[in-house]
């Protein structure tokens, strides 16, 4: 690991290992006077609606904070994000692990020296607004921290539009790409929602299944979803016309053929947006990467990417010219 990456990783997992610390010294300090059974769960008001005993608690809510961590720390490692997205995924970093330490601690404390069954007075809310200000103050520190580590540079950033590849038409002559992407596990997936959706709506109620259908319909839209490029710019649309997503030349610098990891870069597969990207992922693989002209990018896995990045390129300058 090289001196910056092992600054980058610092930096991004000292905020879950501090907060990590803090939790469970604050549980070993305040242990002897926490009820048996805690209160655990609030509703929207703060009233408890939810308990666990101590050893089910710890055993929770411990893990919570280092597998978050190590996840982010997974992210700005080894996910393509550059400069002021990078500073940016770090500090929200420190933010995030701030105010999950602060919820964290602040159930325990609610819990203090109460009955059997804990917090019988609930949550008060005013928590939560402490807890968004230590989110806030903590991303601010995280934000200074990140600006002495540099940030990794983007190694596509110095390539100028006019190298990437293009595809030659003449004069007046029009072109379209399109091509159906999807993967296996996605359509397993789709499959998987719907008959545990049958299941349970059979065995207990349809009104119960309700929100695996709901979770099901965006999913069987865009099992095999459409990647088109024309001169509407690049469209990824679904079984049904609409919801779609489209990218309009207009709107387009340059467009590029490259691998992407899901994982890494966009922590996921679906409609994932990230600092400094947005992408329609459907496996790790070769991908349409726009460029646009506010620097953040648009990426859709599809294979054949390089016709469509390049035949994409064509039609952005044609765009820019006017014709």
């Amino acid at each position: 690991m090289t001196r910056k990456n092992l600054g980058r990783t610092t930096l991004a997992a000292l905020p879950f290992v501090l907060a990590f610390l803090v939790d469970l010294i604050l549980f070993l300090v305040l242990k002897d006077r926490l009820p048996t059974r805690l209160a655990s769960h609030f509703d929207a008001s703060g009233d408890v609606n939810g308990h666990v005993d101590r050893t089910t608690y710890l055993l929770v809510t411990a893990p919570v904070l280092p597998v978050l961590g190590a996840l982010w720390v997974l992210v700005v490692v080894r996910g393509k994000v550059y400069g002021r997205a990078h500073r940016l995924l770090i500090g929200g970093g420190w933010a995030v692990a701030a105010f999950l330490q602060y919820v964290l601690g602040a159930t325990l404390i609610v819990n203090l020296d109460a009955p059997d069954g804990g917090a019988a007075d609930g949550f008060p809310m005013w928590h939560l607004a402490v807890a968004f200000g230590a989110a806030a103050l903590a991303g601010g520190v995280g934000l200074l921290l990140a600006r002495r580590v540099p940030a990794p540079e983007d190694p596509r950033a110095g390539k100028n539009p006019a190298d990437r590849e293009r595809i030659a038409l003449a004069d007046g002559e029009v072109a379209g790409w399109a091509r159906i992407t999807g993967s296996r596990w996605l359509s397993l997936g789709t499959l998987a929602l719907v008959a545990a959706g049958a299941v349970l709506g059979y065995a207990v109620n349809w009104l119960a299944a309700a929100p695996l259908f709901l979770l099901a319909l965006p999913a069987v839209t865009f099992c095999r979803p459409q990647v088109t490029v024309d001169r509407r710019g690049l469209t990824v649309s679904g079984l049904l016309p609409w919801p779609r997503v489209q990218v309009p030349l207009e709107r387009i610098e340059a467009a590029d053929s490259r691998e992407v990891d899901a994982i890494a870069e966009f922590g996921g597969w679906g409609y994932r947006v990230r600092p400094g990207r947005t992408g329609f992922i459907v496996r790790s693989g070769e991908a349409i990467v726009a460029r646009q002209t506010g620097g953040r990018e648009f990426a859709v896995t599809v294979e054949d990417s390089a016709t469509g990045a390049a035949l994409l390129n064509t039609l952005v300058d044609r765009n820019r010219a006017g014709r």
